[in-house]
């Protein structure tokens, strides 16, 4: 009799359905992205960032509680980005020890010690007056080893301050084995590299922008990545292993599930994918308007990220999905 198979057997009751689920989602799976901010710092209060609703620019107490909040929840990890309030050509605040970034690491390394992974958010595009993830040369161009030069000494500053993972993003040439060897010869062996492998030059970037008061006019499609190529990552993740990395990133993530899923399948080490800021606005917006419902978009979303093969997820609703899961 037709039909011979009823694979519906497998979904009758929510016990049944947990039972055989493929794909797991875990609030240990989860890193949330932070801003800490000097203007709101001297304002006294958190400053909300109108395109991504829900996520705010924190004062050092906020982003405090913030953390410790997170850490309760269970989240993996934070990744903490600095928004400075002035700015110079070869961003001097991310490697100053008393700039913003540096004094929210203390913060919470001294506030959660080892009790979640404390990550840095290594490049320089917050802190330069040009918006561009590395110095300029006499063209305008960005120069790739001065800028190498840059991101070890931010690499060291970030270590001292007490981050166990640095995240290179700047997608320069060598930025891995650069920060590898100053962290070694600083006797920084044991802070981890995250390393941002394939960073796409992506139009989903826009509310972070204005979540790090960015300067950038133009583009950073000299150094991100085509949209259109995906053998490309895996030759900037192989390179990115080669020279130390101990995990390696994919962003966006929505959009290229398919190099995250080619990531998954080549890389000898964890793989991250960032679920990043346009993502997280096209859902908040929707919800708002009533088109998707919100709890249950946001864990599909999650949760296609994992299937798709990464082991970690960068997101803005980490703390949130943690007490859901």
């Amino acid at each position: 009799m037709f039909p011979e198979h009823r694979p519906r057997r497998l979904r009758v009751t929510p016990a049944m359905r947990r039972l055989v689920s493929e794909t797991t989602l875990t609030p240990r799976q989860l890193i949330l992205p932070l801003f800490v901010s000097e203007a709101a710092e001297a304002a006294g209060a958190p400053r909300p960032i109108a395109s991504m609703p829900g996520v705010v620019q924190h004062t050092r107490d906020s982003l405090r509680k913030a953390a410790v909040e997170a850490v309760r929840a269970g989240v993996g990890g934070l990744m903490v980005f600095g928004v400075p309030s002035t700015r110079d050509a070869i961003g001097s605040g991310g490697t100053d020890e008393r700039g913003v970034l540096n004094v929210a690491l203390r913060d919470l390394r001294a506030e959660l010690g080892d009790d979640t992974v404390l990550m840095a958010d290594t490049c320089l595009d917050e802190f330069t007056d040009h918006g561009h993830c590395g110095v300029l040369d006499e063209r305008g161009r960005v120069d790739n080893d001065a800028t190498l030069e840059r991101y070890a000494r931010m690499a060291l500053a970030q270590a001292e301050a007490g981050a166990h993972l640095l995240g290179p993003s700047g997608m320069m040439d060598g930025q891995v084995g650069v920060i590898r060897r100053a962290l070694d010869d600083a006797d920084y062996a044991d802070v981890g590299i995250l390393a941002y492998s394939a960073k796409y030059a992506s139009a989903f970037y826009g509310p972070f922008r204005e979540a790090v008061d960015s300067q950038l006019t133009g583009d950073r499609k000299t150094y991100q990545q085509d949209p259109a190529n995906a053998r490309e990552a895996l030759r900037e993740i192989e390179l990115d292993v080669a020279e130390g990395a101990d995990m390696v990133m994919v962003k966006p993530a929505l959009a290229y599930l398919d190099v995250v899923r080619a990531a998954a399948e080549a890389s000898p080490v964890p793989v991250a994918a960032y679920n990043i800021s346009g993502e997280y606005a096209m859902v908040e917006a929707a919800a708002a308007n009533g088109w998707v419902d919100r709890r249950g978009t946001v864990l599909e979303v999650l949760t296609s990220i994992r299937r798709a093969g990464a082991d970690l997820i960068l997101t803005y609703w980490a703390a949130e999905a943690a007490t859901w899961l």
